[in-house]
């Protein structure tokens, strides 16, 4: 038992540092969580609105046997959604450099 405790206070004393470096910075409320939601959501939505509108636009000028709406609509949420993964991982990478700079 007395191997595992080390660890274990090594493992407290990081957690606290880190909740007292988050209190000292004071940047990161819940707004900044809502924010975060709203960047990611119009990240997806708009390429996604975007290809839609553009599919419908080519279905009325250029009609064809496929359908430009369905297609451009799935391209459009396959990109938004990749943006949205690029800005969870931005942000991830900054919480894991804050994290590594906060420990002892």
């Amino acid at each position: 038992m007395s191997g595992t405790e080390p660890q274990f206070e090594a493992r407290i004393a990081a957690q606290a540092a880190r909740k007292l470096a988050a209190q000292r910075s004071g940047s990161q409320s819940v707004w900044f969580g809502f924010g975060m939601f709203g960047v990611i959501g119009w990240s997806v939505a708009v390429p996604t609105l975007g290809g839609a509108l553009l599919g419908a636009w080519l279905d009325r000028h250029h009609a064809g046997p496929l359908s430009w709406t369905l297609a451009l609509l799935a391209a459009g949420l396959v990109i938004g959604c990749a943006n949205a993964w690029y800005w969870v991982a931005q942000q991830h990478a900054a919480i894991d450099r804050q994290e590594k700079s906060a420990t002892p």
